[in-house]
């Protein structure tokens, strides 16, 4: 089964407060050398979460089956290691049906660990190489703090608090109004080709293309062989299809 257990997928921040979805029932916590972090959970504040009988075993097929409620309770997934046949990648599915954020982090070619994550790469989960890149986009839909506002940064609660009303990642006034949100949010920092650009913004080509001319005047982008490429980040931008 791999690392499995409460201090790995099976725990997020919920609200400031630690979740442990279980793949066994209450009565058992799984490996039992994490007792002890399951006791410092609930001392916390946290809870324990399960929908298993009380007395169900930590049987190895329960496990891929509440991933599912952990991307449901998520804003979004991020995957660290993942190999092609990773219960990780059934998280990233259930996340996808239920309209969450899939996150992946790169790792080395030669490590058969990140073949999942680099996997997720290509077929449109958002790359990932700090945390900001994160909150850029779990935060896009709130209200914007003026860039003076230095003190957000450095509370990362802040970051986690997508719910809040007042609190989001900063952006500069230049990147509050953008023209061809649609398109843009659909080149990568990946090779993207126009017609797959098309495609996921649902337009004809020659209008992409178009587009794609203005926003790459406009220093958004860059031409590249084969494709387009982002160049610069907007926080509230989300690509309009994910294709996994």
């Amino acid at each position: 089964m791999g690392i499995d257990g409460i201090c790995h997928r099976a725990t997020l921040e919920a609200q400031g407060k630690t979740v442990a979805v279980l793949g066994n029932g209450l009565q058992h916590v799984h490996p039992r050398c994490h007792i002890p972090l399951a006791e410092r959970i609930l001392e916390n504040g946290g809870v324990l979460v399960s929908e298993f009988s009380l007395e169900t075993p930590p049987l190895p097929h329960n496990f891929p089956r509440r991933n599912r409620i952990i991307s449901g309770l998520s804003v979004g997934v991020l995957i660290v290691e993942a190999s092609l046949r990773s219960g990780s990648l059934i998280t990233a599915r259930c996340a996808l049906e239920q309209g969450r954020e899939v996150f992946a982090l790169p790792g080395s070619v030669d490590n058969p660990n990140s073949e999942g994550a680099h996997w997720l790469i290509k077929q449109g989960a958002y790359l990932v190489t700090d945390p900001l890149d994160i909150a850029e986009h779990i935060g896009s839909g709130l209200t914007w703090l003026s860039v003076e506002n230095s003190s957000f940064f450095g509370n990362p609660s802040l970051i986690r608090e997508k719910i809040a009303p007042d609190a989001n990642i900063c952006a500069e006034d230049t990147e509050v109004e953008l023209p061809f949100v649609d398109v843009l949010a659909n080149v990568g920092y990946e090779v993207t080709p126009v017609d797959v650009v098309a495609e996921r913004a649902g337009q004809p080509v020659p209008v992409v293309a178009g587009q794609l001319l203005e926003l790459e005047l406009a220093g958004w982008i860059a031409a590249v062989s084969g494709g387009y490429v982002r160049i610069r980040r907007a926080g509230h931008v989300r690509r309009t299809n994910v294709l996994i």
